[in-house]
């Protein structure tokens, strides 16, 4: 495991230094209330992946394309008790806060968490997301020789019969919600058409992440899926415009919509929102399907059925 940092600007460094510092302040608050089992939680492993393990990140926030790459984190925990996404909440509102309040991040964080067994487990399996993880990591925390499971390859027949099971499973039930999404714009529902589109988008992500990496993380935070799938294809980036700060304001309220159009009498959204939305997510909805179309037949090749 790549313990070294240097290719990677002083700055950047020392941002990096303070995300581990806020998670591990986080992590403790949320021990210290913790009752039973989760008392004796402990992280093993906080692991830098992405452009920024491998050096080939975009940081151009100001350019035409308005593109920036996030610093993504695999932190690894000693029980799967520890992987439910209500111990890590302040942590996450922790790096929103600090990237977009006090400034003290300028680069977005995202970061995923899985016990060493469920790790090990997808090494084993040959899950492509947590393979590459592996080759190209740098260990920004460790605790002590907690060795990771050798990757084993999946064979070329089951990665393809596993790819076209989880696109066939998955891309119609994407689209299935946005033909609700529009049904309910068209009948005057916009709080139903937004939270519609939300599904829509969540879905065609945990479609294209299953069929490239054979992994998703179980989460309703489409920008954390979206950061995780940009790397796939450039494609999947141009989808969404981030240049003007209407452009980010109408992805957030997209966002936002998974609790906040079901549950929050304040949440509004307007006509023109509604309609830029539906335009962008057709449009993922066709990169999506390119995507995975094109990855479906690599695997037939590799397979010798192309």
């Amino acid at each position: 495991m790549h313990t070294d940092l240097s290719h990677i600007p002083a700055a950047k460094q020392r941002e990096l230094g303070r995300v581990v510092q806020c998670i591990f302040e986080e992590f403790g608050d949320e021990i210290v209330l913790a009752q039973g089992k989760r008392k004796a939680g402990r992280i093993l492993k906080i692991l830098l992946y992405g452009s920024y393990a491998r050096g080939d990140w975009v940081d151009e926030p100001h350019t035409s394309k308005g593109y920036q790459s996030d610093f993504d984190l695999l932190i690894i925990v000693n029980q799967k008790e520890l992987t439910d996404s209500e111990v890590w909440l302040n942590a996450e509102e922790r790096m929103i806060r600090e990237t977009t309040v006090t400034r003290t991040l300028r680069t977005p964080v995202n970061f995923i968490v899985h016990s060493l067994q469920e790790v090990n487990d997808a090494l084993a399996q040959g899950r492509f997301f947590f393979m590459d993880v592996v080759r190209d990591a740098v260990a920004l925390y460790q605790s002590g020789p907690t060795e990771l499971q050798a990757p084993r390859p999946k064979e070329p027949e089951d990665a393809l019969a596993l790819a076209e099971e989880y696109f066939e499973d998955w891309f119609p039930t994407a689209m299935s919600r946005y033909k609700g999404a529009r049904f309910h714009l068209a009948e005057g529902h916009p709080k139903d058409a937004a939270f519609d589109l939300h599904q829509t988008v969540e879905r065609l992500y945990h479609t294209v992440l299953l069929v490239q990496t054979f992994y998703t993380p179980h989460r309703h935070n489409i920008a954390l899926l979206r950061s995780l799938a940009d790397p796939i294809d450039r494609r999947l980036v141009d989808v969404w415009p981030r240049t003007t700060r209407s452009d980010r304001a109408h992805f957030t309220k997209l966002r936002d919509a998974y609790v906040k159009a079901r549950y929050s009498k304040h949440y509004r959204i307007s006509l023109e929102e509604l309609n830029w939305l539906c335009e962008r997510v057709e449009e993922l909805g066709t990169v999506v399907h390119e995507v995975c179309a094109e990855r479906i037949a690599e695997l037939k090749k590799l397979a010798g059925r192309g």
